[in-house]
Order: C-alpha cells, then sequence, then structure tokens
C-alpha cells in the first residue's frame, strides 16, 4: 500500500496461480455475476458497452465498527484482452477517485493474476478505517476470482 498525497491510496496485490489465463479473463468480464464471488460486492450491473468500453455500476457493502457501510460507483471498463488488461476508473460514484486494472500475465511456472487500485475518498471519509478494509477486502477479493475461475475449469 502506498499513501498518495490529499489521503488517497494507491494498493496493488498479485496471485501466482496454475490456471489457463482464458479462465480468469471469463471470470472478470462475467460483469452480471461478479457479485456472486466476490466478497463484499453487493450489486454489479452493466449498463452499457460500445466495442471494447463498459459501462458498470456497482455497489458494495462493509460492515466495520458495529455499522453498515456502502458505497456506489459506476465504472468505465477498457477490455484489452490481448494484453490481459481491464482498465477502470469511476465516472461517478461516492469517492473522489476510483481507478486501476485488472491484469493476467503468464510466466513458464504460472498465471499471475493482479488488482491495482488509487481510491480517494470523499471528505469526512475516514480513510483510516477504509484503508483497513482495502487491505483486507483486496485478497479477499482476488480469491474469489480464483476460486470462480478454479470451480469453471473444473479444478475444484
Amino acid at each position: 500500500m502506498e499513501r498518495l498525497p490529499e489521503g488517497a491510496r494507491r494498493l496493488a496485490i498479485q496471485l501466482r496461480l496454475e490456471i489457463d489465463p482464458e479462465w480468469l479473463w471469463a471470470v472478470l468480464t462475467d460483469y452480471a455475476n461478479l457479485s456472486r464471488f466476490i466478497p463484499n460486492l453487493a450489486n454489479s450491473q452493466q449498463l452499457w458497452r460500445r466495442g471494447n468500453r463498459v459501462g458498470l455500476e456497482q455497489v458494495g457493502c462493509q460492515q466495520f465498527c458495529g455499522l453498515r457501510f456502502s458505497a456506489r460507483v459506476e465504472l468505465e471498463l477498457e477490455e484489452d484482452h490481448p494484453a490481459g488488461e481491464l482498465r477502470f476508473r469511476m465516472v461517478r460514484g461516492d469517492f473522489r477517485r476510483f481507478e486501476g486494472v485488472w491484469r493476467i500475465s503468464t510466466t513458464e511456472a504460472a498465471t499471475l493474476l493482479l488488482y491495482e487500485l488509487t481510491v480517494q475518498g470523499r471528505p469526512g471519509m475516514p480513510i483510516g478505517l477504509i484503508e483497513q478494509r482495502l487491505r483486507e477486502d483486496l485478497a479477499n477479493n482476488l480469491r474469489g476470482v480464483q476460486m470462480e475461475a478454479q470451480r469453471r475449469a473444473g479444478l475444484i
């Protein structure tokens, strides 16, 4: 995790997997079903598609300190399947900034799944709590994608 000016945070996490990258791509681009296997994602809905650009609305829900917190974002995604990249940025929503990339790459030994996110809360959002939750949730989100890809590939 990297702390940026004005309360912004950049987080990145990567998994090494033994799975065909096409299964990961299929899972990441199954926009209507993302909330089935990504923890704390309450809803994901595709709004539009224009070639390799996609509009999504997503709502995330969390429970911490006895309070229920939800955040809505409308994202514009750019699919670059040959490069294994799915870049996204918030068009509107409950953050000042929410952007990043899912990147799938391969080595001789494994498939790598990278998730990178830069997020900046609105004024009054407790960035310390958001930071703590994001740290925990990023790993869970990647594991959710991993488990769904393995399930679809018949590996579990």
